[in-house]
Formats: C-alpha cells, sequence, structure tokens
C-alpha cells in the first residue's frame, strides 16, 4: 500500500455476501453494512482514505444483471473522486460480476477490485480481514487498474476467475492466464504489469441483454432438449465435453437442432466443459465438421463467466451478427488470448 505523500482515497461499496453476513436461525445472510466491515479492519485507515457506501445487500446466489448495472453506473458516478474502488461481494457469482464489469467499464486506469471471504468477517478464524485489507491495499496501488479479484493473497484478472472451490479459503483460480500479482503483508509482487499501455479513456456501458442460456451436453441428452431450451434466449451456450463438438448419434439431431437454431437469428458459441486449457474444434471430426458448415462461434480459452457475461453485453449494444461476432472475438480486459 503507497504511503508516500497524499493518502489515496478509495470506496468501499458493500453488496452482502459472506464477509458481510452473520448467523440466524435460517442460515447466513448479510446483515454487516459497508462502513460496518471497516471496523474490523482500522489499520486500513492509517494508509488509505476510505469511504463507505451500501448498494446492495444480497446473497451473491441473487445478484442479477440489474445489480451490476447498478454496480457500474455507482462506480461511474464516484469515479471522478477516488483512486480505487473495492466490492465487497460473495463468492459464489464473484466471477460472473467480475467478467460483467469488465464488459461494463472498459479501459479503466483506475483500479476496481471484488473480494469477499468463505466466512463471515465477525468470525474469530476468518479470511475476510485479511482479503479485505489486500484489497484496499491493491486498489491504492498506482500500478493497479481494470477490473480484478483479490482473494487468499491472489490478483486475478477480472475476466479470467473462476470458482474452484466451496468452503477453501483457497476459492478461485485464475483460468488459462497468469496471476497479475500477490499480496504478502505489506508487500505486492506483480508479475504483469503493463498500466503504461493503458491509453484509451475509461468507457461506461449501461446496457446488457440477459437472454443468454446455457446448455450442458451429458451422455444419451435428447437433442430436443436443445430445441425447446434455445427458443427462451437470443444466444445459448453449448458447454460440449473436452475440446469441443456436437454428438452425430440419432442420425445428427444435434446439428439439425443447432442449425434450426442459427436460422431463427440465434446466436449460438461453443465451449467446453472442461476449466483449463479450452476448446478447439478443429480437432476432431465431431466438432470441425459442424463448425466449418454451420460457421458456429467458439470460445476457446475464455471463461465460462466470461462468455456469458460477454454475450449480454454484446447483445446490449448491437443486433448486427457481424459487429456482434466482431466483439466476440475482440480481447477485452485479457478475456482471451486466442484472437
Amino acid at each position: 500500500m503507497e504511503t508516500k505523500g497524499k493518502k489515496k482515497r478509495i470506496l468501499l461499496l458493500g453488496t452482502g455476501g459472506t464477509i458481510a453476513s452473520v448467523q440466524t436461525k435460517d442460515g447466513l445472510t448479510p446483515a454487516i453494512k459497508a462502513d460496518q466491515l471497516l471496523q474490523y479492519v482500522p489499520e486500513i485507515a492509517t494508509k488509505v482514505d476510505v469511504d463507505a457506501k451500501q448498494i446492495l445487500n444480497l446473497d451473491s446466489t441473487n445478484i442479477e444483471t440489474c445489480h451490476w448495472l447498478t454496480m457500474a453506473k455507482t462506480i461511474q458516478q464516484n469515479y471522478d473522486a477516488y483512486d480505487g474502488f473495492v466490492l465487497c461481494h460473495g463468492t459464489d457469482t464473484m466471477a460472473y460480476s467480475s467478467a460483467a464489469l469488465s464488459y461494463l467499464i472498459q479501459h479503466s486506469s483506475k483500479p476496481i477490485v471484488l473480494t469477499g471471504s468463505q466466512k463471515p468477517i465477525n468470525l474469530d478464524n476468518t479470511d475476510a480481514r485479511v482479503n479485505l485489507r489486500d484489497a484496499v491495499r491493491f486498489a491504492a496501488d498506482s500500478r493497479a487498474h481494470d477490473v480484478n479479484v483479490v482473494f487468499e493473497g491472489k490478483v486475478i484478472c477480472g475476466t479470467r476467475v473462476q470458482k474452484v472451490r466451496t468452503k477453501s479459503y483457497n476459492a478461485f483460480d485464475s483460468v488459462n492466464y497468469p496471476l497479475l500479482a500477490a499480496i504478502q503483508e505489506e508487500r505486492i509482487a506483480f508479475y504483469i504489469d503493463d498500466k503504461a499501455r493503458q491509453s484509451a479513456p475509461v468507457h461506461f456501458y449501461s446496457t446488457l441483454d440477459p437472454a443468454v442460456g446455457l446448455f450442458k451436453l451429458t451422455p444419451s441428452l435428447d437433442p430436443v432438449m436443445l430445441t425447446v431450451f434455445g427458443r427462451s434466449f437470443h444466444a445459448v451456450i453449448i458447454e460440449a465435453f473436452g475440446v469441443g463438438g456436437l454428438p452425430t448419434y440419432r442420425a445428427g439431431a444435434y446439428r439439425d437442432a443447432v442449425e434450426k437454431l442459427l436460422q431463427a437469428g440465434k446466436t449460438i458459441v461453443m465451449t467446453t466443459q472442461v476449466p483449463y486449457e479450452g476448446s478447439d474444434m478443429s480437432v476432431y471430426a465431431v466438432g470441425r465438421d459442424v463448425k466449418e458448415d454451420l460457421d458456429l462461434w467458439e470460445a476457446y480459452d475464455m471463461s465460462l463467466p466470461s462468455v456469458v457475461t460477454k454475450l449480454m453485453w454484446i447483445l446490449g449494444q448491437t443486433e448486427d451478427p457481424k459487429e456482434a461476432r466482431k466483439l466476440f472475438q475482440t480481447p477485452i480486459n485479457r478475456d482471451t488470448l486466442w484472437f
């Protein structure tokens, strides 16, 4: 955390989550406000000026697209007044929120940091205090920028976050991309420091299309299910096996189902159920043939939360298929190395 010169100004935004929860007869429920969270880490005030604002109070299971827009709008309204932003957020959908904010707030020279915890901050044995302290420390560092997650000493790019453990403190991994930095006590070790490349001005967006559906393939799943499922969405992500492909049983019924959805104007994106190393439909005939013939989009090395939220953002900006595909293939906040 930088200490030379004037203190950095950080805005802490409370959204609920485990970090702000208390035990009730019905289980853990968010109840601790943003300004109260700061009382558990009083040492922060000696290094940084922090203001707190409560914008939501939700278990992150209940996060929706409208809440991402609220987060982005709040940051936009306060952008000029602060040097960085920290959002306290539940872990269950943190990866989706960090990806969504990466598309709603682009080219930010100021850091926007999400953090949370696996146990509430009011417990003695908790990861919450360290995570909150680290998040504020990173948000106050002049080398930090764009949307990131800080958790268990890791700094992860906002588009590469994946929750991989349900209970352990080491809850998140960086998928198909290195950690940006590591935090140990007062020291931040940057592995990737590219702030000098930030040239475009910050750009805020305010539109998302939530009609994006995820269809997961399982063995023997009837292709009719894809047809029925796809009717409800503007875009469908098909989570295939391995490097990607469509089953050819039942006389190619899956291919027919996909073709009909495309003819109906749906956007189809192929990805993989495997979290690491990404898809590559060119490897096997079950992938190559259908991709070449139907000109399907492919997610390659993108994380699932990024695929979902990028499509929501794209479809909120344009209805032109060519422009939509161009946006999907444009890397944003390090979300892909493939294109």
